[in-house]
Parts: structure tokens; sequence; C-alpha cells
């Protein structure tokens, strides 16, 4: 079977994005894995030897390729991909990048999508708004899509993404919830072979102690678990945040997947577990997308610092929910220092 098509949107040409993804694709092992179609700044991506090799195209001339490509979506002036020193013109060329790849991914002109890290800031600086990729996607797809943070000691999903806490309650609902679960579930169940477990947060401290502190648990998240079990998914709670993570190394012997009531819930954990291995997942969508779990990096762009273990990562989990691929696990770059700033 041939290599899939994985379009790699580059993010923000200011930040750690071209660099991590060029040192991904130099790799012996990405070259075989896949056949990279690159969506971003001609300049930008001539200062790496990798991408001087690579086919270039219009994208309005792109189709299926048969070999390694870029998509030359915009030409900036130097002054607007300097690194780390963002700019509105790189704002609106990482949107840029990542709009022409969802053109090719509805158009079947790639099988994958792993996009680099963007920056809401500088986008939003630039007059567009936007809250992500996950809402970018599931807007341009029509579909409901959940968030899942897939690491290698636990794979957590999100109930809600880039919200203020204040909305959480409204934004809970037992339908919302027991759709997710239904999603979630059939999401894994061909990744695992068979029905995915799936533990369930409470939203409140102590999973809100029978209604003693929220009744969050009592009337949407229980509600939601028990209409989930009557429609076959395999789902347990609600349960306290801090009494499962509290106990990594059983999670994954008890659990295939962890729901989340709200973004740093569940994000803190994943990322403190495993931050470079662990990869963003968009479920839902009818073709793959991953992307690290790290920001731009401002402070490191441009000094060879930046780890591309996190990207390499992305892209071999990319390759494997193409179902190209085996396991995610076969990379191992002399790892830098990790890209945790956004």
């Amino acid at each position: 079977m041939s290599p899939p098509l994985v379009g790699i949107s580059l993010g923000d040409v200011s930040g750690i994005g071209p660099e991590v993804t060029a040192a991904a694709l130099a790799l012996p092992t990405l070259r075989k894995a896949l056949v990279p179609v690159v969506f971003g700044d001609g300049p930008t991506l001539e200062r790496f030897p990798v991408f001087r090799r690579y086919a270039r195209v219009e994208p309005s001339a792109l189709g299926r390729v048969d070999g390694p490509t870029v998509v030359e979506v915009t030409r900036l002036p130097e002054k607007d991909r300097v690194p780390g020193k963002p700019s509105r013109a790189g704002g609106r060329a990482q949107y840029a990048y990542v709009t022409a790849a969802i053109e090719a991914m509805r158009a079947g002109h790639v099988d994958a999508l792993c996009t680099a890290p963007v920056s809401k800031e500088q986008i939003s600086r630039a007059g567009i708004p936007f809250m992500g990729h996950t809402e970018v996607l599931a807007d341009a797809f029509g579909v409901e899509v959940l968030m899942m943070m897939d690491g290698p000691r636990v794979r957590v999903a999100l109930a809600t993404n880039h919200v203020a806490l204040s909305e959480l309650p409204k934004l809970l609902t037992v339908e919302r919830l027991t759709a997710q679960l239904k999603l979630l579930s059939r999401s894994l169940e061909p990744v695992v072979g068979r029905r995915p477990r799936i533990a369930v947060l409470g939203l409140n401290p102590h999973a809100g102690e029978g209604g003693l502190l929220g009744r969050e648990e009592v009337e949407v998240i229980g509600p939601a678990i028990r209409r989930a079990r009557a429609a076959k998914v395999d789902a347990d709670g609600p349960i306290p945040s801090d009494g499962l993570f509290a106990r990594p190394d059983r999670i994954r012997e008890r659990y295939d997947a962890v729901l989340a009531m709200y973004h740093d819930q569940g994000l803190i954990p994943a990322k403190a577990l495993d931050f470079e291995r662990t990869v963003n997942v968009t479920l839902g969508l009818p073709v793959p997308r991953t992307s690290p779990d790290h920001g731009t990096a401002y402070s490191i762009a441009g000094k060879g610092e930046a780890s591309c273990v996190p990207m390499v990562e992305a892209l071999l989990k990319a390759v494997q929910l193409t179902g190209a691929g085996t396991s995610p696990r076969r990379a191992r770059p002399g790892p830098r220092r990790p890209s945790r700033g956004r």
C-alpha cells in the first residue's frame, strides 16, 4: 500500500512550526511513512534544505500528488516572517494555510491533516475570529467533533474546548454529553478492537458529593452516562478527577479514554504525564486531523532549541489513523528543549 498523503499546515511562520516540521520530515522514518503536502510560505520553506527538493504548486493547481509537495499559499516579505516576531500579515497567513489545507481535505487531495501550531492571538489581531483548529474544522465539515489528547499513558477527550469557565454550566447538557460519549466510543472502537471503556469526570470537586458541591453530576452528567450506557457505550462515572489522575499508572489498565468536562481539567494531566508524545486528535471528521500539543514558542523560534518529537508523533499518529500505520511510536530523534511556549 502506498504511503498516505498527509497535508501539513505550516502554522505561524514566526513560530517554531517551520523548523520542527522541517526537522521531522528530514527523518528517514517519516520519509517512508507518508507523502507530505505542506501548505505554507514559499520564502520561509526555502530556508530549509528538505523543502528545496519538493515539487511546488499553487493552491488552485493542487490535485492528488505522487511525491512530496509544497503548496505555496503565500510569499511573505521578510519583515513578516522573522522568527520570534509575529505580525498581522503572519496572522492572516497562518489562517490561510489552515483553510487551504481544509479545502484539500474536502477535495480528497490529502488523506489526513497535521497542523503545526498557530497563535489564536495573532490570527485574531489580523481581524479573523478564531478560537482554534477544532472549531474551524467542525464548521468547515458541518459535523460535531471532539478534541482528544492521545498520549502513551492516557487518552483524554474534552466535553468543552476553548470556553470560559463561567460558560460551562450552560454548555454541559445531557444531550451534548450523550452524543459525545457515543462519538468517543464509535471513534475508538476500531483503534482498541472492542467497545472502549470510558471514564467520565465530574465537573465539581469530589464529583459534586451527591449534590452538596454542585448539581451538574446529579442533573446532567449522571443522566448522560445512563443514556449512553443504554446505547451500548461502556461509560463509568461521574468520577472525581483528582482521584482518577492520582494513579496514572492504572488509568490505561482500567480505561481506554477519559472524558473531561473542560479544557484544563483534561489538558493539565495529559501534558504532565507525557508532554512531548501527547498528540491532539480531532474525532468526528471524515479525514483524520492531528497536531502537536504545543504552541508557537516565539521565545525560542529560530534558535535551534525546539524539539521536533511532538511533530514526529503527530505526523505518525495521522498516518496510523488513516489505517496505513500500526504504532505511532516509531521515531526517536534526539530531543532538544520541549516547545512549551505559546
